[in-house]
Parts: C-alpha cells; structure tokens; sequence
C-alpha cells in the first residue's frame, strides 16, 4: 500500500527531491550570479510541517553573521501535532556550508554590495532539507521591464508555434 504525502511537490528540474518552497519573485527581482546549495539545522517539527509543504521564503533573505550564515524571516508555520515543543515560525535558521564557501559570500556581500536570496528549499534524495541561495545583485526598473519583454517574447513564440508550426 502506498503512503501519501503531504503537500510538497515533485521538483520540475529532475533532482529527485521535493520541492518544500520556491522563492519565484527572487529572479525578477534580483539578477542571478552565482548558485549555492546549502544545508539547514531544523528541528524535528520543522521538518513535518515542510513535508506538508507549508513552508514561506518569499519575504526571507541570507545575512552572514559572525562567519555563520543565518536565514532570517523564513516562515515555516507551526506542525498541527505538534505539542508544547513546537517550533516559533519566524525564527533564525542556521545554514550550513564550508567555511571557505561562507567567507566567499560574506566577502561579496561587504566588497561588492551583493545580496543573498533564497532561491528554493527542497528535499534532496537522502531526504535532508536543502536551500538553494544565490548571489544576486538588484535589478533597477528598466532591467525589470527588459525581463518582462523576454518572457512575453518567449510566451508569444511558444504560442506561435504551437498554432502554426
């Protein structure tokens, strides 16, 4: 008999996990440099709740703090049977990478003015719970508008093709 899952859904890329939440305003906003993929230390009812695929990154960003990276305003809502133990929501999440991946992003954040976001946070194929961050640096307004243009373009074309190709 097969088991079911909560509501995380099968990522769309292959990679054989699922995908807890997904940061989709971040490449509009931000131009992608660089990826990373970092570990997370969660609770146990942190876990449970991002099987239901609950979980809220859309408002959260990465700070290097004290050479430790840290998720900060990431909302994973409290599990429904959980007891006096449960987790606080909003609470600072420590991200776990190597050192010198770490000192890499903290010195591009202070020398160059760059930002880091929360891109997704998926269940790899062990099972653990992964948080796929990158270096980006803020779009202006016309950027914004250059983006929008390609993506129409894309969409018009797909649809051009599909009628008459």
């Amino acid at each position: 008999m097969s088991k079911k899952r909560g509501g995380a859904k099968k990522r769309k890329d292959g990679g054989g996990g699922k995908l807890a939440a997904e940061n989709r305003r971040a490449r509009y906003d931000y131009e992608v440099l660089d990826t990373f993929e970092a570990g997370m230390a969660l609770v146990g009812t942190e876990v449970k709740s991002l099987r239901q695929g609950r979980a809220n990154i859309a408002e959260s960003y990465v700070a290097p703090e004290g050479g430790e990276l840290w998720l900060i305003n990431a909302d994973i809502p409290e599990y429904a049977f959980g007891n006096r133990f449960n987790h606080e929501p909003r609470r600072k999440r420590k991200l776990l990478m190597h050192r010198r991946e770490i000192e890499r992003l903290a010195m591009a954040v202070q020398k160059q003015g760059l930002t880091i976001v929360p891109l997704k946070m998926y269940f790899n194929e062990k099972g653990l719970v992964k948080l796929l961050i990158g270096l980006a640096r803020g779009k202006k307004h016309h950027d914004k508008r250059e983006t929008e243009k390609k993506r129409d373009w894309q969409r018009q074309k797909a649809r051009l093709m599909r009628d008459y190709g």
